[in-house]
């Protein structure tokens, strides 16, 4: 038996690449249809109960291909998740026309190649065609960028599951006229970069930002004799690393952005937990409406009497009115002593019946409340299919 032409062999899956990139593109026009069909009415978005007798009956389809179920599931988990964001984005866009734009300004932390830098490319892609990169030094400048009309959205890391929440941030959210519009969860995969062909202990210097650093705390106690030097970003010290040229500098940073440096990674998976995600806030100077469809989380701070179990109470209210609170944070409140200001995320639309009543409450306790933001939920869940063996 003659072996096959390997010419032949890549022609035939290059043109068998251009089919599957046809039926994806039909897919996602069809998804388009069934949001659609869903403007008029309040029914969500997921239905986790048909995506699982999807993917029961594509898993026992790929079967009788001999596909394997776990290939199978992790392609269409991907598919389901586009097709997801995808009817989210027409929706929002359908109630919000105004934030309908060809080209959008957007403000991040560093300059390209930085983790904020590529979290606004992939917030976007969805959202315009063009976006014009506002880079900044500081969250301060960020923030006043879009303030004064200089970029229409900011990007902003908010917390991260290794290092925790950003306190900075917090503390801008207090003064700040802006309103939160969206949220983005990134995967964090530090590498240590270099620009020459080195090796690992002829590093004496390595450039990064607080955050990173922080994050990857375990592997950096495991070198000897290491200096670290503070950038304003990642991408700052991908930058530096590169224009320095030695072999005795590295940079902590992703692989995407050190290749824009001409940077090569020599460690890679270096932060503290392998599973390292940062999350993402998206700002402009109008606030929102999410579709009912959606599903929506709303960010509110609050500070409460100081009495023993005024927190309690205030808590206990959104367990009341049945809503789930996904985050709890709390931060001094300048020139009160011994005060705090509590940054409470929860899953709930600001216009529902629950959150409404819930707001009305906490206004009657509180010494002071203020919405920061509604927006459509980041978090897509895939669906665990259940296979009988």
């Amino acid at each position: 038996m003659s072996s096959p032409d390997l010419n032949q062999v890549r022609i035939d899956i290059s043109s068998t690449d251009s089919q599957l990139l046809e039926l994806l593109s039909k897919r996602r026009k069809l998804s388009i249809n069934v949001a659609q069909s869903k403007l008029a009415t309040t029914k969500p978005v997921r239905d986790t109960e048909r995506e699982q007798q999807l993917l029961v009956k594509l898993i026992e389809q790929g079967k009788a291909l001999n596909l394997d179920a776990l290939y199978v599931t992790q392609v269409f988990h991907s598919i389901i998740e586009d097709s997801v964001l995808l009817q989210q984005a027409y929706l929002q866009n359908h109630i919000n026309p105004e934030t309908v734009a060809h080209k959008v300004r957007v403000a991040f932390l560093g300059q390209q190649g930085s983790y904020s830098h590529l979290a606004a490319q992939k917030y976007f892609a969805r959202r315009a065609e063009e976006v014009i990169e506002h880079g900044c030094a500081s969250f301060k400048e960020i923030i006043n960028t879009v303030e004064s009309g200089r970029a229409d959205y900011a990007l902003l890391p908010i917390e991260n599951t290794s290092s925790g929440g950003i306190n900075e941030v917090y503390d801008i959210l207090q003064h700040t006229s802006l309103h939160i519009v969206g949220e983005l969860s990134v995967p964090v995969e530090h590498c240590l970069l270099v620009a020459t062909d080195t090796e690992e202990h002829k590093i004496k210097t390595i450039y990064s930002h607080f955050q990173p650093v922080a994050q990857c705390s375990e592997y950096l106690s495991t070198l000897n004799d290491i200096k670290i030097e503070q950038a304003d970003s990642s991408a700052n010290a991908l930058e530096i690393v590169s224009q320095l040229q030695r072999d005795d500098v590295a940079a902590i940073g992703n692989s995407e952005g050190g290749r824009l440096y001409g940077l090569t990674p020599i460690q890679t998976g270096i932060a503290n937990q392998k599973q390292n995600y940062s999350r993402f806030i998206v700002v402009a100077r109008k606030p929102i409406d999410v579709a009912a469809q959606i599903p929506a989380k709303t960010t509110f701070i609050m500070s409460v009497k100081q009495r023993p179990g005024s927190l309690v109470d205030a808590l206990l209210i959104l367990k009341q009115n049945k809503i789930n609170m996904c985050k709890l944070e709390s931060r001094p409140i300048p020139g009160n002593p011994w005060e705090e200001m509590f940054y409470v995320d929860v899953e709930s639309n600001v216009d529902s019946d629950n959150m409404r009543n819930a707001l009305k409450n906490l206004g009657e306790i509180t010494t002071f409340i203020k919405i920061l933001g509604c927006y459509p939920s980041d978090d897509i869940k895939p669906t665990n299919p259940t296979v009988d063996s």
